[in-house]
């Protein structure tokens, strides 16, 4: 990066949207300067960032080591609403506004897809779909197939996107159970699903839908022991963060009969983080696996509000205005905090 006003430039640490063009209006219309890059890798992003005041990241991390390594950044800016891939209490010890989107960017997007494919796995769509192709005409192809109705539809979490879910399974006949530590059960009663235990939801769904934040303690809750628990003929979606399910511990499960099925919008390696990834998981090898590139979230409407959010929150903070969607509060004193 040319020295150039370390105080006015703004790094997008990386990006898969194709352009900036959003970006660039926004950050250049208020006098400040972007540069954009493509990192894989917390050094990367260390090398592209030491004159950075501002940052933008998608998947890059930005962690402790890159945020003593970049001593003119004031603000961090999530494309997206977690913020697993940043270290907020670095950045909070530093002074560094931390920003994401709020849920809503792509709730709907979100749903529709855990739907989406909750009834691909169900339906046996892809299993079907790949036969047919190869001259293969028949319904045997995809037994068994159960009815949904009178099914138990399971939902880890009882956020934003899982009430939205809710709302369109309904449709299909099925019984609603949800688990989620951090909602009242008044709550969940009062939207006409039923609050259980998490050992109920893991032994008693027909289908789970694991909608659950990314943290230290969801980590690898779906490990061997907790699929072992589910019965033979459950169906899990993933529509969170690929490192909630172990694949390895799926694999086994899938190809043990531990369970029938699985969608997944992730996996645990999240391709987009690295360079020259290749498709070695042997989930991809499995006919009851559905996959999708981690594009829940995505929508073209979607797309162009998260870019949005990420540059004006980044600009509004160097710009000396609060931050609408702050995730921290950074040290009161600091330098940085106050602009210096």
């Amino acid at each position: 990066m040319t020295r150039t006003d370390p105080g006015r430039t703004v790094l997008i640490a990386d990006s898969d949207f194709g352009d900036v063009d959003i970006e660039r209006s926004i950050v250049e219309g208020a006098g400040l300067r972007l540069v954009a890059a493509q990192c894989k890798s917390e050094d990367e992003v260390i090398e592209a960032g030491r004159e950075a005041a501002g940052v933008l990241t998608q998947y890059a991390r930005v962690g402790a080591r890159a945020v003593d390594a970049m001593p003119h950044c004031r603000v961090i800016a999530r494309y997206g609403t977690g913020v697993d891939i940043v270290d907020v209490d670095a950045a909070t010890r530093h002074g560094i506004q931390v920003t994401n989107a709020p849920n809503d960017w792509c709730a709907d997007e979100v749903a529709d897809h855990a739907v989406a494919l909750w009834l691909a796995a169900a339906r046996k769509i892809c299993r079907y779909d790949g036969a047919t192709r190869r001259g293969e005409w028949h319904w045997k192809t995809g037994r068994p197939v159960h009815r949904l109705r009178g099914q138990v539809l399971g939902l880890l979490s009882f956020g934003a996107i899982a009430r939205l879910v809710v709302e369109r399974a309904r449709a299909f006949g099925v019984e609603v159970w949800a688990h989620d530590p951090f909602v009242d059960e008044s709550e969940i009663r009062a939207a006409r699903v039923r609050p259980v235990s998490f050992d109920d939801l893991v032994e008693g769904a027909d289908h789970l839908v694991v909608q659950a934040p990314l943290t230290p303690q969801t980590h690898h809750t779906f490990d061997r022991a907790t699929l072992r628990r589910m019965k033979p003929t459950a169906v899990l979606v993933n529509t969170a963060r690929g490192p909630i399910v172990e694949d390895a511990a799926l694999y086994e499960a899938l190809t043990g009969g531990w369970i029938a099925g699985a969608a997944l919008d992730d996996i645990e390696e999240e391709p987009a983080k690295q360079r020259d990834w290749r498709p070695s998981n042997p989930l991809f090898e499995l006919p009851n696996v559905v996959v999708t590139p981690h594009a829940a979230y995505y929508s073209e409407e979607a797309i162009g509000t998260v870019r949005t959010i990420a540059a004006e929150e980044a600009v509004r903070v160097l710009t000396g205005e609060p931050a609408r969607y702050p995730v921290n509060e950074p040290a009161a004193g600091s330098h940085r905090a106050e602009g210096a």
